[in-house]
């Protein structure tokens, strides 16, 4: 991108500066190793700066028309959209994704920033039923003030614009921190959009650091109306428990080990194309990856034949030097996660390995583990990595008992019957439940500024348009 600034500055009150700590971290691209850039370690002092200038600019920029507001969004989506090839390899080489998941990305990222401009535009509040006769209710749409912004590196770009760009659209200023292991694409990009937007100083901040320099003073401020935190579970509940304290408004979306369910009348050629997808894709790295596949045992042994095939033939390497369908992981301590404290200690209690359990570097083959039991960590561990463990049931009933009572974000269910599949999705204790199919199919988020929650149950009632690399090496879906 021209006129770019330092990667090493942070983006406070409108300007590009130093850290505080006047100390840099590496970005390092993740199939080679390469360095890619650097950027800023910022720590308490920037994240009270930044905050301090937020809460000095919202005033004025909640009182802007909110046409004004929806002009400076779509001219940050404008920005996105100019540099769309340049971020969409940015992207591979920071996160490690394929094109398409580098894709899907930037383009949601840009719809979000569309969709909230509209919504800013459409609805200022409602006209209620009045209490008693003679009186007038009217509600307005009044923003909460200065929003923290803690983001992960599986889909830093789109997972901080769903909160960014609603939150903006609603009068809001913002302070982002992105994770560290994607501070550009996740955090310098998007101040560079807002700063080519015009965006008055102070509505939009981004603080680059990592989570104990700058992640922990920001979820723990005082001078955030509300701190929105996407990541794992366990950072989820330190950050509760830290709020709670004084009550401080906070919006989590953890991870959760979430349910694969085939019962025993489903088309297991496509459970198996749709399980290359909720499990392998982005090398199961986000925080909808079915985690636990729990087959009923009439068709098990055809399934796990069927996600074996598929999964051997799958090509990983680095996602800029050839045709791919997994990229690497993300860190080390991420592959080392995976093998050393799920797959290996899993093997040891009597888990079968199918194929895969190997790996080079960051690039792990796509692995599968049958008989998994539910005391294995294959079972009870949300795994972020290309692993489909299959635990085998005899009952729909014991598939249900067995997939609930985890922490869960999106099941699927896959029978012939979709009344029956229907039944089951609204036993699921998930926010999501997808009927024959997987992932959430819905396009750009659809966030209103309540962040308010609801279960969406998908039925898919037609062939599914599916990647290629899903399909049976053989030909089949």
């Amino acid at each position: 991108m021209t006129s770019r600034p330092a990667d090493s500055h942070v983006y406070i009150d409108g300007a590009w500066r130093p850290s505080a700590s006047g100390q840099v971290g590496v970005v390092e691209e993740k199939a080679t190793g390469a360095r890619i850039g650097c950027y800023a370690l910022g720590d308490a002092r920037d994240v009270d700066a930044a905050v301090a200038a937020a809460r000095t600019a919202q005033p004025a920029w909640a009182a802007l028309a909110a046409s004004d507001r929806a002009g400076y969004l779509r001219r940050m989506a404008g920005y996105l959209q100019d540099h769309y090839e340049e971020l969409v390899t940015l992207s591979m080489r920071e996160t490690g994704g394929v094109r398409a998941k580098a894709e899907d990305e930037v383009s949601t990222s840009i719809r979000q920033l569309g969709i909230s401009a509209v919504q800013a535009t459409e609805n200022a509040g409602d006209i209620l039923p009045p209490y008693k006769a003679g009186k007038l209710s009217l509600s307005r749409v009044v923003p909460l003030g200065v929003i923290g912004v803690i983001t992960p590196w599986n889909y830093p770009m789109n997972l901080a614009m769903r909160a960014v760009a609603p939150a903006l659209a609603f009068g809001n200023t913002i302070v982002l921190k992105p994770a560290e292991l994607t501070p550009m694409i996740g955090g310098r990009v998007l101040a560079e959009a807002a700063h080519h937007a015009g965006l008055p100083a102070g509505v939009f901040n981004v603080v680059t650091g990592d989570g104990t320099g700058a992640g922990w003073p920001l979820a723990e401020h005082r001078g955030l109306d509300l701190l929105d935190f996407t990541g794992s579970r366990e950072v989820g509940l330190a950050i509760a428990a830290s709020a709670a304290t004084d009550l401080r408004p906070v919006r989590l979306e953890l991870g959760g080990d979430n349910a694969f369910v085939v019962l025993h009348d489903a088309d297991v050629e496509l459970a198996a194309s749709c399980a290359m997808i909720a499990s392998l894709e982005f090398q199961g790295q986000t925080c909808i990856s079915s985690s636990r596949h729990i087959v009923v045992r009439e068709v098990a042994d055809q399934y796990i034949a069927a996600v074996a095939r598929r999964a051997e033939a799958l090509r990983v390497g680095d996602p800029l030097t050839g045709q791919v369908e997994l990229g690497p992981l993300i860190s080390t301590g991420q592959r080392d996660r995976v093998h050393r404290t799920i797959v290996e200690p899993s093997l040891a209690m009597g888990a079968r390995l199918v194929t895969g359990g190997t790996y080079e570097g960051l690039f792990y083959r796509p692995t599968v583990l049958a008989e998994v039991t539910p005391g294995m960590p294959a079972f009870t561990e949300e795994i972020f990595g290309p692993v489909i463990p299959v635990t085998v049931v005899d009952t729909e009933e014991e598939a249900v008992a067995l997939t609930n009572g985890y922490p869960m974000l999106m099941n699927s269910v896959f029978t012939a019957d979709l009344m029956r599949g229907m039944g089951v999705a609204e036993r699921l204790q998930a926010g999501e439940v997808h009927v024959n199919d997987a992932h959430a199919r819905h396009g750009a988020e659809n966030q209103m500024p309540g962040f308010t929650r609801r279960q969406w149950i998908g039925v898919q009632r037609t062939p599914l348009d599916l990647p290629s690399w899903t399909a049976d090496p053989a030909g089949r879906r």
